[in-house]
């Protein structure tokens, strides 16, 4: 199993190709890694919302150094 999970827009818009990462999310470490959030939804809410603990949750698109004033995991 690869734990890896994106929701990706692919296709053509006329002779335009479309393609484009919404969300990506990576399972490593037993915790939720999120990679790519290109949506309106604070996804790392919306897992705690469902039980999902901080400290079980990487905002994987900041660096280290931000993700200390998260108040979601460090790695």
């Amino acid at each position: 199993m690869n734990d890896h999970y994106q929701v990706i827009a692919v296709g053509w818009d006329g002779k335009q190709r479309i393609y484009g990462c919404s969300l990506h999310l990576d399972l490593k470490d037993g915790k939720i890694w999120i990679q790519v959030n290109n949506t309106e939804l604070d996804i790392a809410q919306e897992l705690v919302n469902r039980g999902i603990s901080k400290q079980d949750i990487v905002i994987g698109f900041h660096t280290k150094y931000l993700r200390q004033f998260s108040g979601y995991a460090l790695a």
